[in-house]
């Protein structure tokens, strides 16, 4: 839980820390063949370069969302945030036809929290006290009422700012609800869990930051090298 949060120059340090620590163990990385090979084989059914980074984030995600139903992509653009989600959830979807009973089916919806303001993103209670629905309550409500073993992502993609992201930290921490102003209450069941794509945390409280897993994709790690690659094996073809 701790390395995914980490920028390239601090896991060097925080290794040293844990061989001090606990001496002559290693911290084994995730070794399932079948999953890191499907990984491997929707990135290139996308048309990307397979970069070992890329899939280390992905697995990183996968095994994030197992321990939260919170998650955070936190990174500059071009550093492959919604690249790592949408693999993730191809990945998913695929060994899913082959194994029902260990993978599960993934289904998304996308919602930019910043592109409406906040009476229509939770909802409103007008002069005449009549009570209006919001967008990504609305959302939340029909993800969380569908009866299916299916795993529905809400992917909230757009800058964290204090407005709209505490009001969400009831549903991030372990009771899982959102409270409306109409006084409903939207309960998380299991299957249901949420991706925040952020550029910073910079005015998010630490109490929204200690709720969500934290996974942090760096630019440098990528590079402009498969960018270019990519779009040279399209040009060719």
């Amino acid at each position: 839980m701790n390395i995914p949060k980490f920028v390239s120059e601090d896991v060097p340090l925080f290794n040293s820390l844990f061989n001090d620590l606990f001496p002559n163990i290693e911290m084994q990385e995730s070794n399932n063949e079948q999953f890191l090979a499907t990984i491997e084989a929707e990135i290139k059914k996308a048309g990307l370069v397979v970069k070992p980074e890329q899939i280390r984030k992905v697995v990183q995600l996968y095994d994030s969302k197992n321990t939260r139903h919170g998650n955070m992509l936190v990174g500059t653009s071009m550093s492959g945030k919604s690249t790592c989600w949408k693999i993730l959830k191809n990945t998913l979807n695929t060994l899913f036809k082959d194994n029902p009973k260990k993978y599960p089916q993934v289904k998304h919806e996308v919602l930019n929290p910043k592109s409406i303001d906040l009476k229509e993103l939770f909802g409103y209670v007008d002069g005449n006290l009549e009570w209006h629905e919001g967008v990504l309550s609305s959302m939340m409500s029909r993800l969380c009422k569908e009866e299916s073993e299916a795993q529905r992502w809400m992917i909230l993609d757009g800058p964290v700012d204090t407005l709209w992201i505490e009001s969400m930290n009831t549903v991030l921490d372990d009771n899982k609800v959102l409270t409306l102003l109409n006084g409903d209450r939207i309960s998380l069941p299991p299957q249901v869990g949420l991706v925040f794509e952020v550029e910073d945390l910079a005015v998010a409280s630490p109490a929204t930051v200690s709720r969500a897993g934290m996974i942090f994709l760096n630019l440098n790690d990528l590079g402009w090298r498969p960018y270019f690659q990519s779009w040279l094996a399209a040009k060719v073809k």
